[in-house]
C-alpha cells in the first residue's frame, strides 16, 4: 500500500514558546532604571546581567535553590560595590527594587501585533521563563499578557530553569504536543536557543540588540518578533491561515468573562 508520508513535507507546528523578559517585556530597560534609583549610578547594569546569569546558572546546575536565589544575588552584587548588609537589609533592597521595577515594565512595540498574529494562526501559545512565580505572574497579568497563553511555566515554580531540557519538555507534555511540532522562541542565545534546540525544539535566537554573534547550527535568528511570521510559515506546513476561535481559546474565554 502506498504510503501518505511526504518527507519533503515541512513539519507541522501545533505550539510556539515565548520567552518573557527582553522577548516580550523590555526588562532590561526597566532594571537600568531601577538599579540606577537604588544606587545613584547608571553602568550599574553588565553587574548585574553578570551576577544573575551565574547564578541562574548555579540553579541549574542543583548548587542553590531558586527560592534563595534572589537574596543570594542581590547580596553578591551589594558586596561587589562594597557594601557588607545582613539578611534583613538585603530582603530590603530586594523589596524596594520589586516595587520600583513593578512601575517600570513596558512591552516591545512588536509584542501584540505578534501575539494576535499566532493566536489567529491557531497555534498554541506558552509562555517559558525563568523568573519567581507571584512577581512573573502579576507582571504578565498587569501587561495584559495572560489570556493570549494556554500554559505558563515558570522556573520559580517548577525549580528548574532553562536551559534544562526538563522546563521544556513539562510545557510540551502539559499541552500534548511533540517536541517535533514546538518552537521555542528567546533572547538569550545559550539560556533559549540552544536549550531549546538541544531540548528536541524548534529554536529562534531574537537578537534584538544585532549583536553580529554567529547563530548555531540548528538555530534560527530575527531581530524583532514582527519577523516571526514570515519565519514560521516559510519553515512549517500547517500555519499561516486564520483558524476561527473557539470556546477553548484563551482569548474568547477571557472576553466572555468581561461580558
Amino acid at each position: 500500500m502506498e504510503s501518505s508520508f511526504d518527507p519533503w513535507s515541512p513539519p507541522a507546528l501545533r505550539l510556539v514558546c515565548l520567552d518573557i523578559d527582553d522577548t516580550l517585556i523590555n526588562c532590561t530597560a526597566a532594571l537600568r532604571r531601577t538599579l540606577h534609583a537604588l544606587t545613584g549610578r547608571g553602568d550599574m547594569w553588565p553587574l548585574w546581567d553578570l551576577i544573575t546569569e551565574e547564578h541562574v546558572a548555579l540553579v541549574v546546575a542543583g548548587k542553590i535553590e531558586y527560592a534563595s536565589m534572589h537574596e543570594r544575588r542581590t547580596e553578591c552584587f551589594l558586596a561587589e560595590l562594597g557594601v557588607v548588609v545582613d539578611a534583613a537589609e538585603v530582603l530590603s533592597f530586594e523589596r524596594r527594587r520589586r516595587e520600583l521595577l513593578s512601575r517600570s515594565w513596558r512591552l516591545f512595540d512588536d509584542v501584540l501585533p505578534c501575539l494576535d498574529w499566532l493566536r489567529a494562526a491557531g497555534v498554541l501559545l506558552a509562555a517559558i521563563t525563568n523568573a519567581s512565580g507571584a512577581h512573573q505572574r502579576a507582571k504578565i497579568a498587569d501587561l495584559g499578557l495572560a489570556p493570549y497563553f494556554d500554559h505558563v511555566a515558570i522556573a520559580g515554580e517548577l525549580g528548574v530553569a532553562k536551559p534544562d531540557p526538563v522546563i521544556f519538555t513539562s510545557v510540551c507534555l502539559a499541552l500534548d504536543c511533540a517536541l517535533t511540532a514546538t518552537v521555542h522562541v528567546g533572547d538569550k542565545l545559550d539560556t533559549d536557543a540552544v536549550g531549546a534546540r538541544d531540548a528536541g525544539l524548534g529554536a529562534v535566537w531574537l537578537d534584538r540588540d544585532d549583536t553580529g554573534l554567529a547563530t548555531p547550527d540548528g538555530v534560527h535568528l530575527i531581530s524583532g518578533l514582527a519577523e516571526l511570521p514570515e519565519l514560521l510559515v516559510s519553515e512549517f506546513a500547517t500555519i499561516g491561515v486564520p483558524a476561527p476561535r473557539t470556546q477553548r481559546d484563551p482569548l474568547v474565554r477571557a472576553r466572555d468573562r468581561v461580558s
